[in-house]
């Protein structure tokens, strides 16, 4: 399948930058895989489409502050993201900047300083050289990451310093998040708000967590040309006993599961079996859904609007199909939604 089919002109205009003030002011497209229509809404009515069977699961992973701003000797500054932890104080990263040497050392801090170690290749799939550094972060004091990292936004979100990513330190997390060791947010929550919890319950509508510690691969580029040849990043998840036994019970009393974004999504399928059953599990996951996949634990999901030709859009395109997909995008770009993690979201049923 060619990655060309998800392609779609998304205008810099429709990127969010900044989030709503109110988080469940945000628009929700109600997308009906049925009908094959959608309609507008806002946030704040989900519960209108749940019933008391149903059961939401959300992704309790909280980013950490991963991306820090540091100049090299020449002066010349460097944005370093850390994307995954090797061991104590080692890591790899992405740089956006002009490139280091290996061994070279920069300040960033009184008694701080990072060493980048060697270089290695980020996407080996696709031939995409080097741009992947392994980097040991020196410290004599402990959370070295807390005293100088901000939360590292996606690409297409720029801050020009330190100080632009104050207000993304609250608004990037989830409200329910609580388990650190994410380097990106599960954005479909970030719409949820004290009040929209409160309603669920009202309704008696039940929430469940389960932690995927988001990671690169949730805004790599999809570097192939065949949809088939993309491999996706292995992340880390938790699902408890107590979490799956309530997923399983709300199925068998014809509820349904209601995903709370892609990663959620990811996470259910793979640790539910034919029959959809879901098991308790810790492990890892690379978990890669397209068009073409058989969908068993998830019944609904929640989601934001996605980059062309992303592996998110893939999912979304398997879940919806490709076709209500686009129709459901285009009219979403005409109607002047916002897309992407500051963005608003859809809700396909």
């Amino acid at each position: 399948m060619p990655v060309s089919d998800f392609e779609y002109h998304l205008p810099k205009s429709a990127i969010a930058q900044h989030p709503l003030k109110e988080r469940d002011q945000s628009r929700l497209l109600v997308i009906d895989r049925k009908t094959q229509g959608f309609f507008d809404q806002r946030f704040y009515q989900l519960p209108e489409f749940l019933s008391p069977k149903d059961v939401l699961v959300v992704n309790n992973c909280q980013v950490i502050p991963a991306r820090f701003f540091a100049r090299r000797k020449t002066g010349a500054q460097l944005e370093i993201t850390l994307i995954k932890k090797l061991k104590e104080n080692e890591w790899e990263g992405l740089i956006r900047g002009k490139k280091p040497k290996p061994g070279e050392e920069i300040r960033l801090k009184e008694k701080l300083k990072a060493i980048f170690l060697d270089e290695k290749d980020l996407d080996i799939e696709a031939g995409f050289k080097g741009g992947l550094w392994r980097i040991k972060l020196e410290s004599p004091q402990k959370e070295i990451l807390e005293q100088i990292g901000v939360v590292p936004l996606p690409p297409y979100i720029r801050r020009k310093s330190a100080q632009e990513y104050q207000a993304d330190k609250e608004r990037y997390q989830t409200i329910f998040a609580r388990k650190k060791g994410a380097v990106a947010s599960p954005t479909a929550g970030l719409h949820f708000t004290e009040r929209v919890f409160n309603a669920l319950k009202d309704k008696g509508i039940e929430v469940l967590e389960l932690t995927l510690y988001v990671g690169y691969g949730t805004f790599a580029p999809v570097r192939v040309e065949r949809v088939e040849n993309h491999i996706v990043h292995k992340e880390v998840y938790e699902l408890s006993e107590q979490a799956s036994k309530r997923i399983n019970q709300a199925r068998q009393k014809g509820g349904r599961i209601i995903a709370v974004g892609t990663t959620v999504c990811r996470t259910l399928e793979t640790v539910s079996d034919d029959q959809g059953l879901i098991q308790a599990k810790t492990g890892e996951t690379d978990l890669f859904i397209y068009p073409g996949y058989r969908f068993k634990a998830v019944d609904a999901l929640l989601t934001n609007f996605h980059l062309p030709r992303s592996s998110l859009l893939m999912l979304v395109s398997a879940f919806a199909g490709l076709e209500l997909t686009k129709k459901a995008y285009q009219y979403a770009l005409a109607q002047g939604y916002r897309f992407l993690s500051y963005g608003d979201c859809s809700l396909i049923i």
